[in-house]
């Protein structure tokens, strides 16, 4: 099911079918439009082989239409949007998929504050893409093309800046990094060095040659888990290939679960602040248990990063992210970054002398299933309100509609909802034990199943 994706979470398509260099030019050109006049961007982009196409069409777009592009080249989306503030541009554009397959390619724009459009802005790019609603600048005004290769070190700089990077170092951790030859693969050994580790890097080669499905999910990640135990490592860690989520993997090879990168950093960072915290509403109910043991408030938002983004500042948060293994720290840049996740987690191991095991088994358990199916254009609102008619009888249950539908009961909770980066539907159900949450799964997919059959 092959349609261009366009939302909070930017353009996102199949390469050479519905993202071809047109449409990214058109997109170059849109987003100009809602620039100040003689604007300037970064540009970036992660590994993929179809990333220079897309950089060069945009980059058509943007100065045809007056602004002015400073091409970071190959480096992190958090890179990225730490290099809009450092430098003081109007905004940013990554050409990153994140975690999509290999045949997808995207854009994501980004506002002057290095958090991706809101919902509004993200609309309004939309209309003005779709209706061509824009023009090229006087010869005189094109923009113009420089580069900068300053992001590794500056990204680098600004992490340790905010942690005991000395403290962390003593303890000489040996590391087994999965780069998933993506854009993490020159910064993070820079930082892992900063802080006193032993690497052993693998699928390491910036190609965009990905060593395995992009997703840093379990079934995904088998080899890193085997190294870490053939290594005798204390911890290992996946990104995905634009460097913005990041999974943990325990000293024993256990594959912990990209739930627990934001609930054991968010633990850390609150042992020694206090303040709200945000997530979105398809994150794990144990952010909610150890704010609550910190005394703190979680902040609950639709999905997507810039919403949680926008909820951190409109609440004066310190801290947030989501459960697909993206943390935000706003001290270094108010977007998912797997280099500051690396760096609290081996804080928190450092500070407290415990492995991740320990670490992870200090914070109630809970069994979050996650799935997802093709699901045709504007199908999901409908499966959304017969799963709420299903349920609407339950004893105790709570609907939240702010995100295609999440209904918290007694026993867990359950969310279907469609997806802001791919053209199917997200259907999450956690609980307790495995039979629950397996129950509330069966029960949404039957649904779901029967109204695509029609």
């Amino acid at each position: 099911m092959d349609r261009l994706i366009v939302g909070v979470s930017g353009v996102r398509g199949i390469i050479g079918t519905s993202l071809t260099a047109e449409v990214a030019r058109d997109f170059g050109c849109a987003f100009a439009a809602m620039l100040p006049v003689g604007g300037t961007v970064v540009m970036a982009r992660d590994t993929r082989p179809s990333g220079p196409m897309i950089r060069d069409a945009l980059t058509e777009g943007l100065t045809t239409c007056g602004v002015s592009v400073i091409d970071l080249g190959v480096v992190t989306t958090p890179g990225a949007a730490l290099m809009i503030r450092r430098l003081g541009t109007d905004g940013g554009v990554v050409i990153t998929a994140s975690h999509n397959p290999a045949e997808y390619n995207g854009i994501k724009f980004l506002q002057p504050s290095g958090t991706g459009l809101s919902a509004d802005d993200a609309a309004k790019l939309k209309e003005i893409w779709q209706g061509k609603n824009f023009s090229p600048a006087s010869k005189d005004n094109k923009g113009s093309i420089s580069e900068n290769a300053e992001t590794h070190r500056t990204h680098t700089e600004a992490v340790c800046s905010v942690v005991d990077a000395a403290a962390i170092a003593v303890k000489h951790y040996k590391v087994v990094l999965d780069s998933i030859n993506g854009a993490g693969c020159a910064v993070t050994p820079m930082l892992l060095d900063r802080l006193g580790c032993e690497v052993v890097h693998i699928n390491a080669e910036p190609n965009g040659l990905f060593a395995h499905t992009p997703e840093p999910l379990e079934e995904n990640l088998s080899r890193l888990c085997e190294v870490v135990r053939e290594q005798e490592a204390d911890v290992g860690f996946a990104q995905d290939p634009d460097g913005d989520r990041l999974v943990l993997v325990d000293e024993n090879g256990r594959f912990i679960g990209e739930e627990y990168t934001l609930a054991l950093a968010t633990a850390h960072v609150l042992r020694g602040s206090k303040g709200k915290v945000a997530t979105n509403l398809a994150t794990s109910r144990m952010i909610d248990d150890v704010a609550a043991a910190a005394g703190c408030e979680v902040i609950r938002t639709p999905t997507g990063e810039s919403n949680v983004a926008g909820a951190m500042e409109a609440h004066g948060c310190i801290f947030g992210g989501e459960g697909n293994g993206g943390v935000i720290d706003p001290r270094v840049v108010p977007v998912r970054d797997s280099l500051i996740g690396i760096a609290l987690i081996l804080q928190y191991m450092a500070e407290t002398e415990k492995n991740i095991s320990a670490l992870a088994a200090e914070i109630p358990s809970y069994v979050l299933i996650k799935t997802k199916m093709p699901c045709p254009a504007g199908m999901a609102a409908e499966i959304a309100q017969q799963t709420r008619q299903a349920f609407a009888a339950r004893d105790g249950a709570r609907f939240n509609e702010a995100d295609g539908l999440r209904i918290d009961l007694p026993e867990g909770w359950l969310s279907v909802r469609a997806s802001n980066t791919e053209p199917i539907m997200r259907i999450f159900a956690e609980a307790r034990d495995e039979k629950t949450a397996n129950a509330l799964l069966a029960k949404v997919c039957k649904i779901a199943d029967a109204a695509i059959k029609g």
